[in-house]
């Protein structure tokens, strides 16, 4: 397989953090990305902005994109992974724009050869080798519980349910399913799902994960009850929840536009 990168970065309202998460792109896994499309999700502030100066700055090869409607964070991976499938990439790597993941924990895996082994490499914020800043006790007990349900549903070792740093091969980020998954902040509970169901192969690898500046967009209570009813219908009705249409608004076409592009 010729490997050829892409780097996504989703990002909503991140102007304090997205200069830092452009500065990431150095070093050694810099040198194995091809390219880099930072995506915006119709932010209320000047990520796009902030994006264009950093890319303008540290001058990596780079696509700065906003998508045409509020598509969530669901939705914007479905809108990098059509243009990754279109432009003929071999891997998505998924680092958020809020700078809460560091690119360098992918570096062992990309050494490795992981990837080009398994379908997805997931990163894991709550296992052996993974550290954690300002994450409170309480959210971590509840990652625990949710980590080890799902373990159990699967039938495969569930280290977390989405963070922000994965990777995916073509077999994953091009595969016709990804689309009927939740638009929402559950598409990586879905699609974790998916690759059990479809028997892909996949890993995990510990990362570093902070919390500083950033604000999160999860309610935590209404997120809690709605994964565990994906859990129930995973358990309870297997062969509808591999046909149904998880999304709670159907989309034809997950499109965004080119707002500036950068090279070395």
């Amino acid at each position: 397989m010729n490997e050829r990168i892409l780097l996504f970065i989703p990002c909503y309202n991140c102007a304090p953090q997205i200069g830092r998460v452009i500065a990431q792109i150095e070093g050694p896994v810099a040198g194995r990305i091809a390219q880099t499309l930072v995506l915006d999700n119709r932010s209320t502030d000047d990520t796009v902005e902030r994006a264009c100066a950093a890319a303008a700055a540290e001058a990596p090869a780079l696509v700065v994109g906003r998508n045409r409607e509020n598509y969530h964070l669901g939705g914007s991976h479905k809108a990098a992974f059509a243009y990754a499938a279109s432009h003929d990439f071999s891997h998505v790597v998924v680092l958020h724009g809020d700078d809460q993941a560091r690119l360098a924990d992918l570096a062992p895996v990309l050494d490795r050869g992981d990837h080009l082994t398994q379908d997805a490499c997931l990163g894991a914020r709550f296992m052996r080798g993974a550290r954690l800043e300002g994450y409170s006790p309480f959210r971590r007990a509840g990652n625990a519980v949710f980590n080890r349900l799902f373990s159990l549903l699967s039938g495969r070792p569930v280290h977390d349910l989405g963070s922000g740093l994965n990777v995916f091969a073509r077999s994953v980020f091009a595969d016709p399913l990804v689309l009927t998954a939740s638009d929402d902040l559950r598409f990586n509970v879905y699609l974790l799902l998916a690759l059990v169901d479809r028997k892909r192969r996949f890993g995990w690898f510990p990362i570093s994960w902070r919390e500083e500046d950033q604000v999160s967009n999860v309610r935590l209570l209404s997120q809690a009850w709605r994964t565990l009813a994906i859990g129930w219908e995973y358990l309870v009705a297997r062969a509808r929840f591999r046909t149904a249409d998880h999304r709670d608004r159907p989309v034809t076409a997950y499109g965004f536009d080119v707002v500036a592009e950068f090279g070395r």
